[in-house]
């Protein structure tokens, strides 16, 4: 099994391709042991001293670190994920479900927010997905669009720059009521 890794706009995460299907559909996340549980992929790369978090999307793993090289880190978990695949267990149950769409926003603004959902599944999301991270919407009022950041995003120092100045302008551009875009 071939793995490939590619670098990302944050410096303390690194992305992991392994030439297959991560997760068939959705994405998962783990910052922490306990919310690893849920996985054992997600639990294994936990075991690899400094590693703060774990990504899931469709073909990719990303994984966080909070301190140490790269070049010590990267070894071990190429092997976590090698002996994952190899071993045959699932990345997650299959009783697995995606959490529920408890998005905020008032009834009135359902259609700027159709809108701004589509634009943020067709034009922003595979964009971040290439830097091994996800975006997902979580609320608007009053003009504001609530976004949270996942993955290589969390953390990245770009990532106010990319709302701001991408996905911000783009959300202004076609839907004139957004004034502003923060992250949760």
């Amino acid at each position: 099994m071939f793995i490939q890794t590619e670098a990302t706009p944050n410096p303390a995460t690194l992305k992991f391709l392994p030439g297959r299907t991560v997760l068939g559909h959705g994405t998962f996340e783990a910052r922490d042991a306990g919310e690893a549980a849920r996985s054992p992929l997600a639990v294994r790369l936990f075991e690899v001293p400094g590693v703060t978090g774990v990504f899931f999307g469709s073909d990719f793993v990303t994984v966080t670190k909070e301190k140490g090289e790269w070049a010590h880190l990267k070894p071990a978990i190429l092997g976590a994920i090698m002996e994952h695949f190899v071993s045959g267990q699932p990345i997650l149950p299959e009783d697995h479900e995606h959490t529920a769409d408890d998005a905020f926003f008032e009834e009135k603004d359902a259609g700027v927010v159709d809108t701004i959902r589509e634009l943020i599944d067709t034009r922003v999301r595979p964009a971040v997905a290439n830097d091994g991270g996800d975006i997902t919407f979580r609320g608007y009022k009053d003009g504001v669009v609530f976004l949270a950041m996942k993955g290589s995003c969390s953390g990245c120092p770009s990532s106010t720059a990319t709302l701001k100045n991408g996905i911000e302008n783009l959300l202004r551009h076609f839907v004139p009521d957004v004034v502003e875009v923060r992250p949760v």
